[in-house]
Order: C-alpha cells, then sequence, then structure tokens
C-alpha cells in the first residue's frame, strides 16, 4: 500500500495560518503511526487529480481509495480523478467518512436540504445510527519506494516570526492525541457538559473540533463511543445528547456549505445584500487585538491568538460585538477567525458568523444584541477567565472585572490600572451600539 497526502490549495478554500500549523504536526503524528505500522507516508503537493494519477501510473496501482469530502471544490477534483483513472485501467472508490449521512439523504420535498437545524437533526437521527467505524490496520505492507516531499519544504510551519509558541503549549494534533481527548471527555467532562459548555472559567467542552476539521477522529468514531458511553451509565445521558447534538450542528453547517459552496462570501439570506455595514479599520484592528475595552470580548480575542481557539460561548458575544456593536460587516470577521483557528472549518466558521449576524440559515434574531458585560458577569462571574487572558485587570475584584469603567480611581489605582493606559476604555458604548444596530436592521426590513 502506498499511503499518499497531496496538498491541494487550489481544492477548497487554502487553511490559513494556525490551520497550516496544525497540519504540519498533524502529518507528522500521521507518518509516524504509519511507520510504526510497516509502512511510510508519501506527501505530494500540487492539483490533486492529476498528482494521484500520475502517482497511480508511477507506481502500477492497480487501485487507488479515498475518503470522499461533499464539497463542491473536492467533488469537482474526484470527479477529474475517476475520469483520468478510468482512462489508465485504474479501478478506485471513496468513502463518506466526513460526515454522518450524505446530503442527500436529507431532503425536503422540492430536493433542497434543510435551513432550519431541529428538524434537520431530528430527520439525521430518524436514519438510523451510522455505520460503526472498521479498526485501523496493525499492519502495513509498504509499497515501492515512491519519490516524497518534506514537511518543510511546503513551510506550512511560521519561522521568522515563529508565532506558534501558544498552539505548541496548547495542543497535541494527531489521531493518538484525538482519541485520548475524547475518552477524557467521556470520562470527566461529560456529566457536566450541559451547564459547564458556556463557561469559559471551566474546562467543560471536548476539545475535539481541531481534531474533527483535520480528520484525525471521524464524526461516526466520536458518534458511537458517545452513545456506548451513554449505555455504560445512564446518568452521561443528558451531558451525551447535548453533545451529539453539538457533533449534529457541525453536520448541519456541512451540509448547508454543500449546497451553497459561497456560504463565505454571500449571505443566505439575499435580504442583507444591502445591509448598511460600516468601514471601519481602526475599530476592526482593536477588536482583533483584543483592545476593545470589553473584557470578555477581549479575553476571546487574546485567547484565539495565543491558543489558536476560543470559547464557544466567548466566539458567539466576540462576533456579535463586531457585527452588532461596531456594524463591520461579518465577513471581516469570518476571515480572521479562518486565519487564526485551528479548527477554522470551511463550513462551521462562516455558517455560524451568518448565524450570528442574522443572515444564515436559522438565524439568530438580529434584535438579540448580547451585552458582553452581562454575558461576562454570566458565564465568567468570577472573572478567571478574563483574568487569565487580559492579566492587566487581574487585580480588579469580581464585581467590577467586566465593567472596569465603573471602578473609582481608588479602586483602579490600586489594581494598577490606567484606563486608556494600561487598559482602553471600551470603543462603542453599549446601549448606542445597541440602538445603531436596530436602526441598520430596520432599515433592511423596510427594503
Amino acid at each position: 500500500m502506498i499511503c499518499l497526502y497531496v496538498l491541494d490549495d487550489a481544492a477548497g478554500r487554502a487553511p490559513g495560518g494556525a490551520a497550516r500549523w496544525w497540519l504540519a504536526q498533524s502529518l507528522r503524528a500521521l507518518g509516524a503511526e504509519i511507520v510504526r505500522r510497516g509502512g511510510t507516508l508519501t506527501l505530494r503537493r500540487g492539483p490533486a487529480a492529476r498528482v494521484i494519477a500520475d502517482l497511480a501510473r508511477e507506481s502500477g496501482a492497480a487501485a487507488v481509495y479515498w475518503n470522499g469530502v461533499a464539497q463542491a471544490p473536492h467533488r469537482a477534483v474526484e470527479q477529474q480523478l475517476e475520469a483520468a483513472l478510468a482512462k489508465a485501467g485504474v479501478a478506485s472508490q471513496g468513502f463518506p467518512g466526513d460526515l454522518l449521512v450524505p446530503p442527500a439523504a436529507v431532503r425536503n420535498k422540492e430536493g433542497r436540504g434543510l435551513r432550519v437545524f431541529t428538524p434537520f437533526w431530528r430527520r439525521v437521527l430518524a436514519l438510523g445510527d451510522p455505520s460503526k467505524p472498521l479498526p485501523a490496520p496493525k499492519a502495513l505492507r509498504r509499497g515501492p519506494e515512491i519519490a516524497s516531499d518534506t514537511l518543510e519544504e511546503w513551510k506550512l510551519e511560521p519561522v521568522n516570526p515563529d508565532w506558534a509558541g501558544g498552539l505548541r503549549d496548547t495542543w497535541t494534533p494527531g489521531e493518538a492525541a484525538a482519541r485520548a481527548c475524547l475518552r477524557d471527555f467521556l470520562k470527566t467532562v461529560a456529566r457536566g457538559y450541559v451547564g459547564d459548555r458556556d463557561r469559559p472559567d471551566r474546562q467543560g467542552t471536548s476539545g475535539l473540533s481541531p481534531h474533527l476539521r483535520f480528520g484525525e477522529i471521524s464524526p461516526r468514531q466520536v458518534f458511537h463511543a458517545a452513545r456506548f458511553a451513554a449505555a455504560e451509565d445512564p446518568s452521561l445521558g443528558p451531558g451525551i445528547e447535548k453533545f451529539l447534538t453539538e457533533l449534529g450542528w457541525r453536520e448541519f453547517c456541512r451540509h448547508l456549505l454543500h449546497d451553497h459552496p459561497d456560504l463565505a462570501g454571500e449571505n443566505l439570506q439575499a435580504n442583507f445584500d444591502g445591509f448598511p455595514w460600516r468601514s471601519d479599520s481602526k475599530a476592526l484592528a482593536a477588536w482583533q487585538r483584543g483592545e476593545t475595552g470589553y473584557p470578555i470580548v477581549d479575553a476571546g480575542l487574546r485567547e484565539l491568538w495565543h491558543t489558536g481557539v476560543m470559547h464557544n460561548r466567548v466566539r458567539m458575544v466576540a462576533a456579535s460585538f463586531l457585527v452588532k456593536h461596531l456594524l463591520i460587516d461579518w465577513r471581516h470577521g469570518e476571515r480572521w477567525f479562518w486565519d487564526t483557528l485551528v479548527d477554522a472549518d470551511a463550513g462551521s466558521n462562516p455558517a455560524n458568523w451568518q448565524w450570528v449576524a442574522g443572515c444564515g440559515a436559522d438565524a439568530a434574531p438580529y434584535f438579540r444584541v448580547f451585552s458582553p458585560v452581562l454575558q461576562g458577569e454570566k458565564f465568567d462571574p468570577d472573572g478567571a477567565y478574563v483574568r487569565r487572558f487580559v492579566p492587566e485587570l487581574k487585580r480588579l475584584p469580581a464585581k467590577l472585572i467586566h465593567r472596569p469603567w465603573e471602578a473609582t480611581p481608588i479602586e483602579l489605582a490600586s489594581a494598577g490600572v490606567e484606563l486608556g493606559k494600561t487598559y482602553p476604555g471600551p470603543i462603542v458604548d453599549h446601549a448606542r451600539g445597541r440602538e445603531r444596530a436596530l436602526a441598520a436592521y430596520a432599515k433592511i426590513r423596510k427594503g
């Protein structure tokens, strides 16, 4: 067997900086695991259909197999590859390893995909459990010696400057780490998942999203392991069901991407095409740097830069702040997340941004404008999350840490905080930002 990975930046959306770093580590881990089982990992770069067809001819391969991805660019590559291999007399077969169910299995009467999550997930579950994954082979028979690129040649990792220190401190990419992550979640975190998943100050989520994004673990593996854990310990039931619903949301976003290949560029709801977004590069830069003056938002953006992820609850608050308080086009935020998230997924990332902006499928009502202060006080009540990522505020008491501008001069001085110097004041007033957002929304409703 020849184990091949092709880096084709033209097949689908090219990964951002953080995702490229993860890809390099993931391929190293995969290569080591393949070697341990007797094989070797071949790396090639270029148009995937041509590269794979050429290698099949070069090696005299009898058949080519791959895991399919239900996205338009990948399907186009598969079709080109199938035709090239058939012309060369080489058998081929793709396997659906990226989803729980194929998009064709969840359609409405008109043959279109569903745009509301709850009926979508109900339909997926009604189809029955997905097939169980097969065990990995214990041994591989190495094929002929094949020339391979090196990871260093691909320059996936940052060098000058090397900004990936926080990623290395936070993550261990690879299949073994993915399995351990799932095992630990089911053993220790799932029991409190319903309540803790919204608390950025706690270890309340699975941490599986980048492993899923890179195929180090499949949604079917996660689904069956979670169901087995719930059967073994019924007390885990509520947490497991909520967790599977989140897995279902990933599935929903992938199905949306299948039906709408330009999900990252076009509003799903056309009435938003005339939305009066503001162009404000200074405010956008402040948001990107985590210097908005709202501690929960700033903590989220700094967590993102340091670790390559942002807690899911905080993602909603930070995204809402950008598109509603600042009236900056959701596509700017989506592109920033795409470049800085290790789990930047071609379906979930744009679908979630559209959901927050109110222009997507099953979208949040636009008039729901999160208060960053109240969100912080509710989900980070002691300020532990803010203290970790916004250390200049760590000496403020919990009652003030989410609203430092309300502290007295004495309280600020004792905490070592100088508003406007060591920490910025709010770049927009919450009440004014909310009113401006509602006025903008009213314009497109009238239109």
